[in-house]
Formats: structure tokens, sequence, C-alpha cells
């Protein structure tokens, strides 16, 4: 994995450690195209994970995969003005995002990862 630092929000990137940590501990949320993790770590830093397997395409197929995921977080954060610290987000590509073009991973990006802060926003405003 490369430092993602062009996504501004998300400074890292994430090690395969982490990724573990994320699968096992970690709030998840899928749909057709993409399964995405959301976990705090605890630092005041963002960081991104991007995972797509061999299962989806060829090489080139799964860096232009990679490239929408990170075009769609990166623009997401800049024009909802999502300013979360401390979470590491993993996203896993599923077999059809192979085919889908930009604006079918931007909705599932917004929807997942907004469906997740929500609901790890809501779970810290209710315990403290």
């Amino acid at each position: 994995m490369r430092v993602i630092s062009m996504l501004g929000l998300f400074t890292d990137s994430l090690k395969n450690r982490d990724f573990i940590s994320i699968y096992k501990r970690g709030k998840s949320s899928a749909d057709k195209y993409l399964v995405v993790y959301l976990m705090g770590n605890g630092t005041e830093t963002c960081r991104l994970g991007v995972s797509v397997s061999r299962k989806v395409g060829g090489a080139v197929t799964r860096n232009r995969v990679k490239r929408l995921i990170r075009e769609s977080v990166r623009l997401l954060c800049k024009e909802e003005g999502i300013r979360a610290s401390g979470i590491d987000v993993a996203v896993i590509a599923r077999k059809p995002a192979a085919d889908a073009g930009y604006r079918e991973i931007s909705v599932s990006v917004a929807k997942l990862l907004g469906y997740l802060l929500a609901r790890t926003t809501a779970a810290d405003n209710s315990n403290g």
C-alpha cells in the first residue's frame, strides 16, 4: 500500500496487521460493489486501505477499481466536509465492481461510509 496523502483527510495507508484488526473488531457494511470496514484507531490520523483481489480481474482492472475508490473517498470528504479523525477505513471491492462505473462506485462509497460514520458517531454519543 502507498501513502494516500492526496486524500487530504486520510494521511496513511493500512498495513496487513491493521486490516486483520479491522476485520475482527471493526464495524462493516456492504452492498453489491463494496464492503467497507470502519474502526477507531485512537490517534488523530485517518487511514485508508483499499483491497481488490484477483477475483475482480486483471491488473489493469484492479488498478482502475482502486483509483475509482480512492477518488470517490477523496471527493466525498471534500464535498461533504467530512472531518473525522482517528479512524481506519478498509474498502474491499467485490467482483461486480470490475464492471461498475465511477457513478456506481461513488454512490456505493458515499452510502456505506456515511452509514458507518453515522453508526460510529451515534455509538460514541450514547457511550459518553
